[in-house]
């Protein structure tokens, strides 16, 4: 995989590690909501997303919180009809 140098690649890519741990966590992400713990809940899974965001982009984007926006637009605003201590 290319290292991502822009920042409209970093925030793709970043979205798109956040659409996987969205895809394939759902029950937990469902969960974590509810019981207002989802970061705890996912935090192996974040974690990895983390590490492949960190390796295949340049450190002056990395910095930027791309991954962290990411995490938050798909795996908690989607999820904003559930009912949960949060909100």
């Amino acid at each position: 995989m290319a290292i991502k140098k822009t920042e409209e690649e970093a925030r793709r890519f970043a979205r798109a590690i956040a659409s996987d741990l969205s895809l394939y966590n759902e029950e937990k992400i469902v969960k974590g909501v509810t019981n207002d713990n989802l970061f705890e809940a996912l935090s192996e899974e974040i974690e990895e997303g983390r590490a492949l965001f960190k390796k295949d982009v340049v450190p002056e984007l990395y910095g930027k919180n791309f991954y962290d926006r990411a995490l938050i637009d798909i795996l908690v605003k989607a999820k904003g009809h559930l009912k949960s201590k949060m909100w």
